[in-house]
């Protein structure tokens, strides 16, 4: 099951983020970077202005969605809220 916010499609974990501009985003996606270096665990992301759509899978499991990235949603979640 998807954490709050996430919607799970084609093997993925998907959200989209946004922020009141740039700086925002910049700055969240920095604080995902972190969680994501310390987990071994790397996200596909975008970023355009204020806005970040990140898709979570686990590569290693044949590109499906694993615990690893239910946990790297959920420690996503914790730094903006899931109603975000």
């Amino acid at each position: 099951m998807a954490p709050p916010g996430w919607q799970h499609v084609d093997d993925k974990l998907q959200r989209e983020f946004v922020f009141d501009n740039f700086v925002a985003a910049f700055g969240f996606m920095s604080q995902v970077a972190l969680l994501a270096e310390s987990r071994n665990h790397h996200p596909n992301w975008s970023n355009v202005y204020n806005r970040v759509q990140i898709a979570l899978t686990t590569h290693d499991a044949g590109n499906t969605v694993t615990e690893n990235d239910i946990q790297l949603a959920e420690a996503i979640n914790r730094l903006v809220g899931p109603e975000a």
